[in-house]
């Protein structure tokens, strides 16, 4: 027996990050979140022995588990079945997160009507704890959502949510959203790391249960990432991002996380007054379609997740009397085109220094991608010329510090999406690899040559 044994000191967990501190600090070394680290009880020297249990279901062989079971059902919604990998398996998890008046709320009335259209899924049991049962009967029939199999119940507590599901027995549930429901079983403020993490596995283990799927609404932070523990993403099966600028009818649901399909799909939505309907070809959304090229404008392919999207940069460039000439950006990367018109001016000898240059991405799509880097180049080229590419012309290219157009992936897809659209030609870096042959590829191997396709343009 050892005597004098020093007894064990208790640890602290971040909450959201799982980080562990020595001593209790108010905010986290790791993601510097305020408030979230919660002491854990000190662990037991030495091994303990568990003894075996029951098993709740016995061990089988990999090859006889039915798979049938644990297919992917469709919602109904064509656009967001392809980001779900086909549909929402029985007893799977989706967090759905966006920011507020995003859309949301109509989105799922949408999934909601679909589902209890089928009649051969079960009704669905749509819990709201931020509205009120007419709020939501409103928005179902502005929307024309309104279905007999469709309960609403307008709860917060966690267990008159779970006395619904034993006396609805739904196919689907929907709660909107996990922040507001509260457990009375544990502490802390509703909205709370620990109300939410005790709501979300009460949930969980309710899905995986029944096989009943369930979405779940969440909010997003100030800087757009979900809101809550960062355990609460691990915990479920699918995390989807809904996104949309107010100031467009443009809404995308982005795949983050996804155990039953591909992880980088992208789903396209249009807002509406009516509600909401999916956009199965967005790229006519992004651009506008001329018969003449307009100067200061330059069409590229973006990959949003697996699919490729036309979309149309715009530039203006105009002489300015200030001493420092202004950079005004709209849905483009501020810093990548600083670096862009940094390479025109030295590499291609466009004169930007007593310019303004306002740029800016067309139809609500946001650019980051690098391959839009020659369309952007092109676009600033043209406007300060004053001269158009031809309308059937795409640009598709990484710009390197050195001038070099450097080589991007799935350029094919993004040319065989082009050709369907009626554009012969395309502006391509070296290496691109096959490529279809309803487009003609000119391949450009750095700026210079990009370039003076533009001015034997300007020459005729």
């Amino acid at each position: 027996m050892v005597k004098n044994a020093k007894p064990a000191k208790a640890s602290y967990r971040c909450a959201e990050c799982g980080f562990e501190v020595a001593k209790w600090v108010g905010r986290c070394p790791e993601c510097q979140a305020w408030g979230t680290v919660e002491e854990r009880a000190p662990a037991r020297a030495g091994l303990a022995r568990i003894a075996a249990g029951a098993p709740t279901s016995p061990a089988r062989r990999i090859s006889e588990v039915d798979v049938e079971e644990s297919k992917a059902r469709p919602t109904g919604v064509d656009e967001l079945d392809r980001v779900l990998g086909g549909g929402i398996v029985p007893g799977a998890v989706v967090l759905l997160a966006g920011e507020p008046g995003v859309g949301k709320s109509t989105l799922l009335l949408e999934v909601a009507h679909r589902w209890a259209e089928k009649g051969d899924s079960g009704p669905v049991l749509y819990v709201t704890g931020e509205e009120s049962a007419g709020q939501v009967r409103l928005r179902a029939e502005r929307t024309g959502n309104l279905h007999p199999e469709i309960f609403l119940a307008a709860e917060s507590d966690l267990s008159a949510v779970l006395g619904h599901v034993d006396e609805v027995k739904p196919g689907l549930m929907i709660v909107d959203s996990v922040q507001t429901v509260q457990s009375t079983e544990d502490t802390g403020v509703v909205g709370g790391v620990t109300q939410v993490r005790a709501v979300a596995s009460a949930v969980i283990a309710l899905a995986k249960e029944n096989a009943l799927p369930v979405v779940l609404v969440g909010h997003v932070t100030k800087d757009g990432s979900i809101a809550g523990p960062r355990v609460l993403e691990h915990l479920v099966d699918v995390v989807l991002q809904f996104e949309g600028d107010r100031h467009s009818t443009l809404r995308l649901v982005r795949g983050v996380k996804n155990r039953y399909g591909p992880a980088d799909e992208v789903g396209c939505f249009e807002l509406r007054d009516d509600g909401i309907v999916g956009v199965p070809d967005p790229s006519g959304l992004f651009m506008n379609r001329k018969d003449v090229g307009v100067a200061g404008t330059a069409v590229t392919v973006v990959m949003e997740g697996k699919r490729p999207l036309l979309a149309e940069v715009q530039a203006l460039v105009s002489k300015t009397g200030l001493p420092a000439p202004r950079r005004a950006v709209s849905d483009l990367d501020s810093a990548r085109l600083a670096m862009i018109l940094a390479v025109l001016e030295r590499r291609g000898r466009v004169r930007l220094t007593d310019q303004d240059v306002f740029s800016a991405a067309v139809g609500g799509m946001r650019i980051t991608e690098p391959a839009a880097d020659l369309a952007i180049a092109l676009a600033v080229a043209s406007a300060t010329v004053d001269a158009a590419l031809p309308a059937d012309v795409v640009a598709v290219g990484e710009v390197g510090l050195a001038g070099e157009i450097r080589r991007v992936t799935g350029v094919g897809r993004r040319l065989a999406e082009a050709a369907r659209l009626g554009f012969t030609r395309a502006l391509v870096p070296p290496d691109s690899g096959p490529l279809p042959p309803e487009i003609r590829a000119l391949v450009v191997t750095d700026l210079a040559a990009a370039l003076q396709v533009l001015y034997d343009v300007a020459k005729k």
